[in-house]
Protein backbone atom coordinates (compact mmCIF):
# COMPACT_ATOMS: atom_id res chain seq x y z
CA UNK A 1 0.00 0.00 0.00
CA UNK A 2 1.07 3.42 -0.82
CA UNK A 3 1.26 5.73 1.54
CA UNK A 4 2.13 9.62 1.55
CA UNK A 5 3.66 12.09 4.14
CA UNK A 6 2.74 15.78 4.20
CA UNK A 7 5.13 17.95 6.93
CA UNK A 8 3.41 21.00 8.06
CA UNK A 9 6.57 23.12 9.64
CA UNK A 10 6.74 25.82 11.92
CA UNK A 11 9.57 27.97 13.81
CA UNK A 12 8.82 25.26 16.78
CA UNK A 13 7.34 21.89 15.87
CA UNK A 14 6.14 19.81 12.66
CA UNK A 15 2.96 18.45 12.09
CA UNK A 16 3.28 15.27 10.53
CA UNK A 17 0.28 13.47 8.83
CA UNK A 18 0.57 9.85 6.86
CA UNK A 19 -2.08 9.01 4.67
CA UNK A 20 -2.78 5.88 2.15
CA UNK A 21 -4.30 6.11 -1.36
CA UNK A 22 -7.35 6.74 -0.39
CA UNK A 23 -6.16 9.59 1.48
CA UNK A 24 -7.48 7.91 4.86
CA UNK A 25 -5.19 9.21 7.66
CA UNK A 26 -3.11 6.61 8.93
CA UNK A 27 -1.09 8.67 11.37
CA UNK A 28 -1.01 12.78 12.63
CA UNK A 29 0.87 13.71 15.66
CA UNK A 30 2.54 17.37 16.54
CA UNK A 31 5.89 16.93 17.09
CA UNK A 32 8.95 19.29 18.10
CA UNK A 33 11.67 20.27 15.62
CA UNK A 34 14.19 17.39 16.24
CA UNK A 35 15.06 14.34 13.52
CA UNK A 36 15.21 12.37 16.56
CA UNK A 37 11.46 12.82 17.36
CA UNK A 38 10.36 12.53 13.39
CA UNK A 39 12.43 10.14 11.90
CA UNK A 40 11.54 7.45 14.34
CA UNK A 41 7.28 7.82 14.13
CA UNK A 42 8.33 7.76 9.72
CA UNK A 43 10.43 4.63 10.02
CA UNK A 44 7.28 2.49 9.86
CA UNK A 45 5.81 3.84 6.82
CA UNK A 46 9.69 3.82 4.97
CA UNK A 47 9.15 1.27 2.75
CA UNK A 48 5.48 2.44 1.63
CA UNK A 49 6.54 5.93 0.99
CA UNK A 50 5.96 7.56 -2.19
CA UNK A 51 7.31 10.71 -1.09
CA UNK A 52 7.30 13.10 1.41
CA UNK A 53 6.34 16.70 1.27
CA UNK A 54 7.37 19.44 3.50
CA UNK A 55 6.41 23.24 3.15
CA UNK A 56 8.71 25.90 1.66
CA UNK A 57 9.42 27.75 4.91
CA UNK A 58 12.46 29.92 5.90
CA UNK A 59 13.57 26.64 7.96
CA UNK A 60 13.41 23.88 6.06
CA UNK A 61 17.17 22.65 5.37
CA UNK A 62 17.46 20.86 8.25
CA UNK A 63 14.18 18.55 7.50
CA UNK A 64 14.48 18.68 3.74
CA UNK A 65 18.41 17.55 4.54
CA UNK A 66 17.33 15.38 7.77
CA UNK A 67 14.85 13.62 5.80
CA UNK A 68 16.97 12.96 2.19
CA UNK A 69 19.94 11.21 4.59
CA UNK A 70 17.35 9.04 5.97
CA UNK A 71 16.82 7.64 1.90
CA UNK A 72 13.38 9.82 1.75
CA UNK A 73 12.25 10.83 -1.41
CA UNK A 74 11.30 14.46 -0.49
CA UNK A 75 8.94 17.52 -2.22
CA UNK A 76 9.18 20.72 -1.12
CA UNK A 77 6.02 22.70 -1.80
CA UNK A 78 5.35 26.00 -3.29
CA UNK A 79 3.22 27.36 -0.83
CA UNK A 80 2.18 30.77 -2.98
CA UNK A 81 1.33 28.37 -5.75
CA UNK A 82 -0.93 26.23 -3.46
CA UNK A 83 -4.79 27.32 -2.92
CA UNK A 84 -7.62 25.83 -0.67
CA UNK A 85 -11.14 26.20 -1.18
CA UNK A 86 -11.57 29.18 0.20
CA UNK A 87 -15.15 28.42 1.73
CA UNK A 88 -14.15 25.72 3.76
CA UNK A 89 -15.42 26.41 7.40
CA UNK A 90 -12.07 24.89 9.09
CA UNK A 91 -8.27 24.76 8.12
CA UNK A 92 -5.48 24.03 10.51
CA UNK A 93 -2.33 22.93 10.88
CA UNK A 94 -3.17 19.01 10.49
CA UNK A 95 -5.59 19.90 7.55
CA UNK A 96 -2.55 21.63 5.76
CA UNK A 97 -0.47 18.56 6.29
CA UNK A 98 -2.93 16.03 5.21
CA UNK A 99 -3.58 18.87 2.26
CA UNK A 100 0.10 18.47 1.16
CA UNK A 101 -0.20 14.49 1.60
CA UNK A 102 -3.65 14.68 -0.89
CA UNK A 103 -1.69 17.09 -3.75
CA UNK A 104 1.18 14.20 -4.15
CA UNK A 105 -0.83 11.68 -4.13
CA UNK A 106 -2.74 13.50 -7.17
CA UNK A 107 0.20 14.55 -8.72
CA UNK A 108 -1.01 18.24 -8.58
CA UNK A 109 1.93 19.25 -5.95
CA UNK A 110 3.47 23.06 -7.00
CA UNK A 111 6.99 22.46 -6.29
CA UNK A 112 9.69 24.29 -4.78
CA UNK A 113 13.04 23.76 -6.25
CA UNK A 114 15.86 22.14 -3.64
CA UNK A 115 19.11 24.08 -4.07
CA UNK A 116 22.12 21.60 -4.14
CA UNK A 117 23.56 21.65 -0.43
CA UNK A 118 26.93 21.86 -1.72
CA UNK A 119 25.93 25.27 -3.23
CA UNK A 120 23.56 26.42 -0.58
CA UNK A 121 26.02 28.16 1.96
CA UNK A 122 27.87 30.07 -0.75
CA UNK A 123 24.87 31.28 -1.93
CA UNK A 124 23.03 32.14 1.42
CA UNK A 125 26.85 33.93 2.29
CA UNK A 126 26.10 36.43 -0.57
CA UNK A 127 22.95 37.21 0.39
CA UNK A 128 24.43 37.73 4.42
CA UNK A 129 27.04 40.40 1.86
CA UNK A 130 23.54 42.13 0.65
CA UNK A 131 22.31 42.53 4.04
CA UNK A 132 25.66 44.26 5.11
CA UNK A 133 25.59 46.00 2.84
CA UNK A 134 22.25 47.53 3.17
CA UNK A 135 23.18 48.29 6.54
CA UNK A 136 26.25 50.10 6.00
CA UNK A 137 24.03 52.04 3.26
CA UNK A 138 21.91 53.20 6.58
CA UNK A 139 24.80 54.23 7.72
CA UNK A 140 25.96 56.14 5.28
CA UNK A 141 22.33 58.17 4.84
CA UNK A 142 22.38 58.36 8.71
CA UNK A 143 25.48 60.74 8.20
CA UNK A 144 24.35 62.57 5.65
CA UNK A 145 21.12 63.27 7.13
CA UNK A 146 23.29 64.57 10.02
CA UNK A 147 25.53 67.04 8.17
CA UNK A 148 22.75 68.48 6.00
CA UNK A 149 20.10 69.13 9.33
CA UNK A 150 23.52 70.61 11.29
CA UNK A 151 25.30 72.32 8.41
CA UNK A 152 23.74 72.46 5.39
CA UNK A 153 26.39 71.22 3.58
CA UNK A 154 26.28 67.62 1.77
CA UNK A 155 28.64 64.86 1.04
CA UNK A 156 29.22 61.84 -1.63
CA UNK A 157 28.45 58.44 -0.01
CA UNK A 158 32.33 58.02 -1.26
CA UNK A 159 33.60 60.94 0.82
CA UNK A 160 31.19 60.00 3.80
CA UNK A 161 33.54 56.39 4.13
CA UNK A 162 36.47 58.24 3.74
CA UNK A 163 35.88 60.03 6.79
CA UNK A 164 37.51 59.59 9.84
CA UNK A 165 37.52 60.67 13.86
CA UNK A 166 39.71 63.60 13.01
CA UNK A 167 37.14 65.02 10.05
CA UNK A 168 34.69 64.77 11.98
CA UNK A 169 36.19 66.46 14.66
CA UNK A 170 37.15 69.42 12.70
CA UNK A 171 33.26 70.18 11.64
CA UNK A 172 32.75 71.81 14.92
CA UNK A 173 29.36 70.28 15.61
CA UNK A 174 28.05 70.09 18.97
CA UNK A 175 29.69 67.31 21.71
CA UNK A 176 26.31 64.84 21.05
CA UNK A 177 25.88 65.65 17.35
CA UNK A 178 29.69 65.11 16.51
CA UNK A 179 29.01 61.65 18.92
CA UNK A 180 26.01 59.98 16.76
CA UNK A 181 28.02 60.78 13.93
CA UNK A 182 31.04 59.10 14.99
CA UNK A 183 28.70 56.19 16.14
CA UNK A 184 27.72 55.68 12.52
CA UNK A 185 31.29 56.15 11.21
CA UNK A 186 32.59 53.48 13.52
CA UNK A 187 29.65 50.99 12.25
CA UNK A 188 30.25 51.72 8.64
CA UNK A 189 33.83 50.90 9.41
CA UNK A 190 33.06 47.48 10.54
CA UNK A 191 30.71 46.74 8.07
CA UNK A 192 32.68 47.41 5.40
CA UNK A 193 35.80 45.17 7.09
CA UNK A 194 33.05 42.58 7.31
CA UNK A 195 31.74 42.99 3.72
CA UNK A 196 35.13 43.28 2.08
CA UNK A 197 35.94 39.72 3.92
CA UNK A 198 32.53 38.13 2.23
CA UNK A 199 33.61 39.17 -1.03
CA UNK A 200 37.13 37.64 -0.96
CA UNK A 201 35.51 34.33 0.41
CA UNK A 202 32.83 34.48 -2.84
CA UNK A 203 34.93 35.09 -5.30
CA UNK A 204 37.67 32.21 -4.36
CA UNK A 205 34.03 30.44 -3.96
CA UNK A 206 32.30 31.30 -7.59
CA UNK A 207 35.36 32.34 -9.98
CA UNK A 208 36.28 28.32 -10.75
CA UNK A 209 33.04 27.90 -11.80
CA UNK A 210 31.85 27.09 -14.94
CA UNK A 211 30.13 30.21 -16.92
CA UNK A 212 31.60 32.79 -14.53
CA UNK A 213 34.05 34.35 -16.53
CA UNK A 214 31.84 34.28 -19.21
CA UNK A 215 29.12 35.73 -17.44
CA UNK A 216 31.45 39.00 -17.16
CA UNK A 217 31.56 39.86 -20.53
CA UNK A 218 27.96 40.86 -20.49
CA UNK A 219 27.82 44.52 -20.06
CA UNK A 220 27.06 45.97 -17.10
CA UNK A 221 28.08 42.86 -14.68
CA UNK A 222 30.74 43.06 -12.87
CA UNK A 223 32.31 40.83 -9.84
CA UNK A 224 29.46 41.10 -7.73
CA UNK A 225 26.68 40.68 -10.12
CA UNK A 226 27.98 37.92 -11.72
CA UNK A 227 29.15 35.90 -8.15
CA UNK A 228 24.93 36.87 -6.94
CA UNK A 229 23.92 35.69 -10.62
CA UNK A 230 25.82 32.47 -10.42
CA UNK A 231 24.68 31.55 -6.98
CA UNK A 232 21.31 32.62 -7.21
CA UNK A 233 20.69 31.22 -10.67
CA UNK A 234 22.46 27.61 -9.62
CA UNK A 235 22.19 24.78 -12.46
CA UNK A 236 20.65 26.00 -15.01
CA UNK A 237 19.59 22.92 -16.28
CA UNK A 238 16.53 23.53 -14.00
CA UNK A 239 15.33 25.90 -16.31
CA UNK A 240 13.35 23.86 -19.17
CA UNK A 241 13.35 27.56 -21.27
CA UNK A 242 14.46 30.71 -21.05
CA UNK A 243 11.60 31.79 -20.31
CA UNK A 244 11.09 30.08 -16.83
CA UNK A 245 14.74 31.74 -15.87
CA UNK A 246 13.03 35.11 -17.02
CA UNK A 247 10.24 34.33 -15.37
CA UNK A 248 12.17 33.60 -12.22
CA UNK A 249 14.16 36.65 -12.26
CA UNK A 250 11.00 38.89 -12.16
CA UNK A 251 11.67 40.35 -15.57
CA UNK A 252 8.63 39.52 -17.17
CA UNK A 253 4.90 40.66 -16.77
CA UNK A 254 2.12 39.30 -14.37
CA UNK A 255 -0.95 39.69 -16.22
CA UNK A 256 -4.35 37.53 -16.49
CA UNK A 257 -6.62 38.35 -18.90
CA UNK A 258 -10.07 36.62 -20.14
CA UNK A 259 -11.68 37.68 -23.59
CA UNK A 260 -8.86 39.49 -24.65
CA UNK A 261 -9.23 42.30 -21.36
CA UNK A 262 -7.22 42.09 -18.44
CA UNK A 263 -8.56 40.94 -15.39
CA UNK A 264 -5.92 41.75 -12.79
CA UNK A 265 -2.28 40.61 -12.12
CA UNK A 266 -0.23 37.67 -11.18
CA UNK A 267 2.12 37.00 -7.84
CA UNK A 268 4.32 39.63 -8.84
CA UNK A 269 6.77 39.03 -6.27
CA UNK A 270 6.97 35.26 -7.42
CA UNK A 271 10.49 34.32 -8.07
CA UNK A 272 13.73 35.28 -7.04
CA UNK A 273 14.19 38.76 -5.84
CA UNK A 274 17.72 39.07 -5.36
CA UNK A 275 18.08 37.93 -9.31
CA UNK A 276 15.69 40.75 -9.97
CA UNK A 277 18.08 43.59 -8.32
CA UNK A 278 21.09 41.82 -10.01
CA UNK A 279 19.42 42.52 -13.56
CA UNK A 280 18.22 45.49 -13.29
CA UNK A 281 21.61 46.81 -11.61
CA UNK A 282 23.18 45.48 -14.90
CA UNK A 283 20.81 47.38 -16.81
CA UNK A 284 21.51 50.29 -15.10
CA UNK A 285 24.96 50.09 -15.84
CA UNK A 286 24.67 48.59 -19.41
CA UNK A 287 23.40 51.80 -20.16
CA UNK A 288 26.39 53.69 -19.42
CA UNK A 289 29.23 51.34 -21.13
CA UNK A 290 27.16 49.25 -24.25
CA UNK A 291 26.10 51.68 -27.28
CA UNK A 292 23.59 49.03 -27.98
CA UNK A 293 21.67 49.05 -24.78
CA UNK A 294 21.40 52.74 -24.74
CA UNK A 295 19.57 52.88 -28.23
CA UNK A 296 17.15 49.72 -27.15
CA UNK A 297 16.62 51.54 -23.74
CA UNK A 298 15.66 54.90 -25.85
CA UNK A 299 13.10 53.34 -28.73
CA UNK A 300 11.47 51.46 -25.40
CA UNK A 301 11.68 54.58 -23.42
CA UNK A 302 10.14 57.12 -26.52
CA UNK A 303 6.94 54.21 -26.49
CA UNK A 304 6.31 53.10 -22.88
CA UNK A 305 8.27 54.75 -19.96
CA UNK A 306 11.73 54.91 -18.04
CA UNK A 307 10.99 52.32 -15.52
CA UNK A 308 9.49 49.88 -18.39
CA UNK A 309 12.21 50.77 -20.80
CA UNK A 310 14.83 49.77 -18.29
CA UNK A 311 13.16 46.47 -16.95
CA UNK A 312 13.27 45.77 -20.69
CA UNK A 313 16.93 45.80 -20.78
CA UNK A 314 17.25 44.35 -17.55
CA UNK A 315 14.67 41.41 -19.54
CA UNK A 316 17.35 41.31 -22.49
CA UNK A 317 20.05 40.47 -19.75
CA UNK A 318 18.90 37.82 -18.39
CA UNK A 319 17.77 35.99 -21.54
CA UNK A 320 21.61 36.40 -22.54
CA UNK A 321 22.66 34.96 -18.83
CA UNK A 322 20.73 31.52 -19.79
CA UNK A 323 22.06 31.63 -23.09
CA UNK A 324 25.19 31.89 -21.98
CA UNK A 325 25.11 29.90 -18.81
CA UNK A 326 23.37 26.99 -21.27
CA UNK A 327 25.86 27.17 -24.20
CA UNK A 328 28.97 27.96 -22.52
CA UNK A 329 29.57 30.56 -24.91
CA UNK A 330 30.35 34.71 -23.71
CA UNK A 331 28.19 37.32 -24.64
CA UNK A 332 27.33 38.64 -28.34
CA UNK A 333 25.72 42.30 -28.37
CA UNK A 334 24.33 41.42 -31.57
CA UNK A 335 21.92 38.49 -30.06
CA UNK A 336 20.45 40.54 -27.63
CA UNK A 337 19.79 44.36 -28.89
CA UNK A 338 18.65 43.58 -32.07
Amino acid sequence: MNKYIGIDLHSNNSVVVVTDEADRIIFQKRLANSLNEILPVLEPHRDESVGVVVESTYNWYWLVDGLMDAGYQVHLAHPSAIKKYEGLKYSGDFADATYLAHLLRLGLLPEGYIFPRELRATRDLARKRMQLVRCRTTQILSIENILTRETGARMSSRQIKAMTAESIEALGLRDDVALAMESNRVICQALQQQIDVLEKRLESQVKLQPGYQLIKTVPGIGQILATTIMLEAGPVSRFPEVGNFSSYCRCVDSLRESNGKKKGSGNTKNGNKYLSWAFMEAANFALMFCPEAKRFYERKKSRTNRIVALKSVAHKLARACYYILREQQPFEVKRCFV
